[in-house]
Order: structure tokens, then C-alpha cells, then sequence
């Protein structure tokens, strides 16, 4: 058997190259369409072996992934974009699987399609998603949505033909997204294009729970809450017909619209999403927010149990551990509380908050040398990229009385 990489581009010439990297030696087939590259991206493509075919953009990524299937011809297909990165271990187990191999319990005739966790590299909070990318080439598999494209819809019909195929969900990272960034979901042309794009399917679907949650999580990031609740509250009304990954999402985004103005509400969701059948690494988002709302009213030990939680779904997680720190503080246990700032900044050397936060509990325990250099890092960091923050920590040090000759050692 063999497997085809689908790809859908447009002047991905910085990013391309280590995508088809990724699936060097791994797949036997390469498609890609590009909708109008002007940057080398064409050419890219094809010294790694991929046939390119141009397609006219029709402001519908579902059409354009379509037409990267009509070209396939494996009996599986995977699919990437430009800014992704498949890890050599699912590779390999793809690969296994194409040869007739078992996942684990399930026999390879009974697998349908394959969930990948993907790790959102440059997400705080939030940094994985887990999406359909590998799947048996069948006609009856395409994607829908002209923006969040899916093929689970497609593939939910056929199971329901065919019940003994199951979708499988690997637990381990599969694919690295380096094309994470806060600020570009808000950036105005693609924030409209996205917000009109959407609007308009859902006005001829207007009880898309999936794609409602997605329109309402675009405007919680763009500072309109108030825009995204009613979407969420018309998702949530469809009820049990929603998946559980969507109905966390719901809730999660739900909660996090309501913030602090209703916040026995916004605990409430926090609650429900963390209550949903989905695998926990998915729920750091809920855990992480959740506990800050905890710490925010008080509530400090319920706030250290959440981000006790986050630690174990995900132990790399830096911003988990220094959650944790800042709640142990507000609890008056330093001591704990430095570990896990520690444990935070061995995850990540360059957590600024993490080294100014460590120095304040430095201070209070009376280490002072090892407090100024807690401060002297956090200082530096900021300079790269907040200098006006980095002058008011430093001010507020000055302030605290130490004496002149350890601030001049360590500080000026």
C-alpha cells in the first residue's frame, strides 16, 4: 500500500522545505496545489519530487483541499500544511499502519483515519489540538467548511455505513505547527477575511456548533466578547449532537468571554469543559484559566489543585509550573513556591515573569544576592522586547531598601 501527502500552498518558501523534510522517505506520493505563489514555493516543491498543480483561490480551503485530493493516488493520505512538521515517531507508525500493522488493539482493516496531536509551538496556554490528518483515500472522504476545513463529518457518515471502522487517536506529538502567533489572529485583513469567510457559511448553516465555536473563539481573541457569546450560547443549545472536543471548546471559550465580570458563570464552564470525555493534555487551557480565576478571588487552594493538574496532563508546560509558583506565594509558601518557579525556568530559560517572580520570593526568605540575580536576569530579558517594563522593575528594586553596594553589584 502506499501514501500520498496532500498539501494546499501559497509562497511558503521559508517553511516548505523542512515540511517535506519531515516526510522524507515516509510517503510514496507528493501533491500539492498552490493557490498563487510568487516567492519559490513552486520550485521548492518540486526538487523534493512533488507533482504541482496551480488552483484559482475561491476563498474556500476546503475547495482547495479537495482538489489536493483528486490528485492523490495512495491508498492513504496525509495531510500537512507549509508551517507543520511530522515527528519521525508517528512517521514511522503511519508507515506500520500503511503496511498492515495494528494500532495497538485495532487491527489495521478496521482503521478508518488516524487523530494527530499537533503542538502549537509559541502557544502559552493552550498548545495542543488534536485534527484528522491521516485517512484512507476513499471518494466519499472530503473535507467541508470553506474555513477550518475537517474531513470528520465525512468520516462520521462512513462509520455510521460501516460501523467496524473506527478513527484512532494517537496519544504522542505528531506534528510540530510553528505557525502559531497571538498577534496575527487579529491583525485586520485577516481577522475580516476570516470573520467574513465564516459569517457567511454560517449563514446558510446557522446551527454549525463547530464552526460557531471557531468564529466565537476569533472574536475572544480580538478583545469582542461580547460578539462571540451569543454564537456560543446558539452552539451550546444544540446539545448532546455536538462532539466532546467542540463542547469543551464551548464551554471553555464561554467561560473565558465571561471572565471576571460573571465569574461564578465563567467557574461553572471551566468546570463543565474540564468534565468532558477528551484527553487531558487538551484541557490545559481550562485548568490554567481556571486556577487563575480561583487565585483571582481568593480561593487559593482550589487555585494550587488546578495548576497541580495542568502539571501532571503536562509537565513541560512552563507557564503550568509558574502558575503554581504564584498561587504557592499568594499562599505564603515560598518554598514551594520558588521550586516551581525553578521548575518553570529550567523549561524555559528566557520566562522573564518566572525570574522576576523568583526574585520576590527570594527576597521575602531574606536571600538577597540570590534575589538580585533573579532580578538582574529578569531585567535583561525584558530589555529585548519591554524596555519601559524592564525600567520599572528596576525602579521598585531600588525601592526595597537593599543596601547600595549589593544593587550596584548586581544591578548597575
Amino acid at each position: 500500500m502506499t501514501i500520498s501527502l496532500c498539501m494546499i500552498v501559497k509562497d511558503e518558501a521559508l517553511t516548505l522545505g523542512r515540511a517535506l523534510e519531515s516526510v522524507k522517505g515516509w510517503v510514496d506520493d507528493i501533491v500539492v496545489v498552490d493557490t498563487g505563489s510568487t516567492d519559490g514555493t513552486q520550485e521548492i516543491a518540486a526538487s523534493y519530487g512533488a507533482r504541482v498543480y496551480p488552483l484559482a483561490w475561491v476563498n474556500d480551503f476546503a475547495a482547495a483541499r479537495n482538489a489536493s485530493l483528486s490528485y492523490a493516488t495512495g491508498d492513504w493520505v496525509l495531510v500537512l500544511d507549509a508551517d507543520e512538521v511530522l515527528q519521525p515517531e508517528t512517521a514511522q507508525t503511519l508507515r506500520q499502519l500503511d503496511q498492515g500493522q495494528s494500532l495497538g488493539d485495532i487491527a489495521a482493516p478496521s482503521i478508518l483515519a488516524v487523530n494527530l496531536l499537533r503542538l502549537e509551538l509559541g502557544a502559552p496556554q493552550a498548545p495542543y489540538t488534536l485534527i484528522t490528518r491521516f485517512f484512507r483515500r476513499l471518494p466519499e472522504v472530503h473535507f467541508h467548511r470553506p474555513y477550518h476545513e475537517t474531513v470528520d463529518d465525512s468520516l462520521a457518515a462512513l462509520q455510521a455505513q460501516h460501523r467496524p471502522w473506527q478513527v484512532v487517536t494517537l496519544t504522542s506529538i505528531a506534528l510540530h505547527h510553528t505557525g502559531y502567533d497571538p498577534a496575527v489572529v487579529v491583525e485586520r485583513g485577516k481577522f475580516e477575511r476570516a470573520r467574513t469567510t465564516m459569517a457567511a457559511y454560517l449563514a446558510e448553516h446557522p446551527n454549525d456548533a463547530y464552526l460557531l465555536n471557531k468564529l466565537a473563539a476569533l472574536y475572544i481573541e480580538s478583545d469582542q466578547a461580547e460578539a462571540a457569546l451569543p454564537l456560543l450560547d446558539r452552539a451550546l443549545s444544540q446539545g448532546d449532537s455536538v462532539d466532546p472536543i467542540t463542547r469543551y471548546e464551548l464551554y471553555y471559550h464561554r467561560a473565558l468571554a465571561q471572565g471576571m465580570e460573571q465569574p461564578d458563570q465563567a467557574a461553572n464552564d471551566y468546570q463543565t469543559a474540564l468534565n468532558q470525555p477528551i484527553p487531558p493534555i487538551l484541557k490545559l487551557g481550562a485548568w490554567i484559566n481556571y486556577g487563575s480565576l480561583k487565585k483571582q478571588q481568593g480561593q487559593l487552594s482550589e487555585a494550587v489543585a488546578l495548576f497541580e493538574q495542568a502539571v501532571k496532563a503536562d509537565p513541560t508546560l512552563a507557564i503550568a509550573h509558574y502558575n503554581l509558583g504564584t498561587a504557592h506565594r499568594a499562599r505564603g509558601y515560598l518554598d514551594e513556591a520558588i521550586a516551581a518557579y525553578w521548575q518553570a525556568i529550567a523549561l524555559q530559560p528566557n520566562y522573564a515573569e518566572a525570574h522576576q517572580n523568583l526574585g520576590v520570593a527570594l527576597v521575602k526568605l531574606g536571600q538577597i544576592p540570590e534575589a538580585l540575580q533573579a532580578f538582574s536576569r529578569a531585567i535583561q530579558l525584558y530589555q529585548t522586547y519591554d524596555p519601559a517594563r524592564a525600567l520599572n522593575l528596576k525602579q521598585g528594586i531600588q525601592n526595597l531598601g537593599i543596601p547600595s553596594a549589593l544593587l550596584k553589584a548586581y544591578l548597575l
